[in-house]
């Protein structure tokens, strides 16, 4: 079965613009050895997009979304997913 995952075209006077599906759940933990990242299928399908949407080639390096604890995400620690050169 596909699973089609569509992005918001990046556009430079609006910034990034993100969306959730509905029902996500997220879940991040770190040690000094591992992060780990847990999600229900909704969780992984907006992860995904988040970082599409990051990957478009318009983006300029050094743009970031932040994901803040038990906001975003449940944990005890923010999860920054930035663009970088390369």
């Amino acid at each position: 079965m596909e699973h089609v995952i569509s992005t918001p075209d990046y556009r430079p006077d609006e910034g990034l613009r993100f969306s959730w599906d509905e029902g996500f759940d997220i879940f991040v933990s770190a040690t000094q050895s591992e992060v780990l990242i847990r999600a229900n299928r909704a969780g992984l399908t907006s992860l995904a997009r988040h970082l599409m949407t990051l990957a478009q080639k318009e983006v300029t390096n050094g743009t970031h979304v932040h994901l803040t604890a038990d906001q975003e995400i449940e944990s005890e620690v923010d999860l920054i997913l930035e663009r970088m050169a390369g």
